[in-house]
Formats: C-alpha cells, structure tokens, sequence
C-alpha cells in the first residue's frame, strides 16, 4: 500500500520537495558565512535589484582582463582619424589661399573729339578685364584711373557701382575717362587742319582696390596708348 501511494504521489509535490532539498545546502540571500543571520545590502538593501534613483551614482566594478577595457584596432582608428584630419587641412588650405587677381588693359574702344575756343576735350572709352584665381568671390571696392599727356594729369575718373567677380571667372568692363587739353601748343596741334593725324601718347594709370576673405588688396596697373586729337575714332585699338 505504501509503494502504491508513493507512485501515485504528486509529481508537482515531489518536485517542490526536491528543490527544498536542494536550497537547504545554500545560505539565505544576504547572509555571510552560512548563518542564518542575514547582512543587507547597503546598495540594494536586500531586495537583489538596484533603485532607478541610484542608477547614476553607483560604479559598476569591471575585471582588468574584461574584454570591454582592450578595444581591437585602435591604432588603426587612430591613424585613419589624423589622415583624414590632414586631409581636411589640406583641402582648407588648397581652397581659400590666396590667390591673384589681375587687372588686365585691353583695348581703347572709341575716343570723341570736342573742340572749345581754349581747349580740346577727348572722351576715351577703355576695355578691361579683371580675372579671379581665387575659388572664393571677390569684391571691388572702387576703380580710379588717371589720364596724362607729356607727364601732366589730364583727366582722371572713379567707379564704384562694378559688381563683384565670381569665383574662377574673369569680368570685362568698360571705363570711360574724360580728358581736357588746355595747353595752347597742345591745343593747336589738334586743332590744324594741315596734318591728317594728330597722334597723342596717352599713358593711363590704374588702380583697384578689393577685398575677399577679410583680406583688403590695391592692384596698381600702367599702361599707354596713342589717340588722334584731331577727329573721332569708333575703331578699337590695343593698349599697350
């Protein structure tokens, strides 16, 4: 009757037994040497988990040998980190150095006679180009140029409406300068009917100031021409 009642036992039960068995070989949670009296936990206090509010406060301790401490390729990183730094610098530099801008003279366009009593007015109309090596644009600030005749001022004329240069590109514009001629032997030579042409060395000063980057410029050119003071000229010719 007694085997008959041990098979016919619970198997819930008989697994409960078991695990009651198998407890009574580990010590309660929280206490030290085996005994029964339990120690708590001063950071869960006895609950085996760890408060939300603690959360940022308490250090997690980690072996040495931890893998977590022996990151793989970090040499590598560190070498890929300072290429692509160099490369950055690199390409900084190669992009905003500073580079030239040229003021180039090209050609007079038209020159208009206008005979006075005391003097001969000439209106000369001036082709240049400005070109921008810079990969960033350039502003023109103002543009003056001067006129002179056997080294004696003329004329001289001012613009400060020129738009500003892109990037890698070049401008053409056209400057008009007005020049009057009083000197009387000047005056008469233009004025003869005797010659057919009434050549003039005409030598131009000009001068550019700009601004790109924070960086202010004067761009200085020189150049001359010969104009007939004695009748009007609609044919471009170049400067030299």
């Amino acid at each position: 009757m007694e085997n008959h009642s041990s098979a016919a036992e619970d198997p819930a039960l008989t697994k409960k037994k078991e695990n009651a068995k198998l407890f009574k070989h580990f010590p309660a949670y929280g206490s030290s040497e085996g005994s029964s009296a339990s120690d708590t936990c001063p950071t869960c206090q006895g609950t085996g988990r760890v408060p939300r509010a603690q959360e940022n406060q308490l250090v997690a301790v980690i072996p040495c040998n931890d893998v977590r401490l022996k990151p793989r390729r970090t040499k590598l990183y560190v070498l890929i980190s300072m290429a692509v730094c160099i490369l950055i610098c690199c390409l900084v530099l190669y992009f905003l150095f500073p580079r030239s801008v040229t003021l180039t003279p090209v050609s007079v366009l038209s020159v208009m006679v206008y005979f006075y009593p005391d003097e001969v007015k000439l209106e000369v109309n001036n082709l240049i180009n400005i070109t921008n090596e810079n990969f960033v644009p350039v502003q023109i600030s103002d543009f003056t140029m001067q006129g002179l005749i056997m080294k004696t001022v003329v004329g001289n004329t001012k613009v400060t409406n020129m738009t500003t240069i892109r990037s890698r590109a070049q401008q053409s514009y056209t400057v008009e300068i007005d020049l009057d001629i009083k000197d009387t032997g000047l005056n008469t030579y233009c004025k003869s009917t005797s010659a057919k042409i009434h050549t003039l060395f005409l030598q131009l000063q000009m001068t550019m100031n700009i601004s790109y980057l924070s960086h202010t410029e004067q761009i200085t050119r020189e150049t001359f021409a010969y104009l007939d003071c004695g009748n009007n000229s609609t044919t471009p010719h170049p400067l030299n």
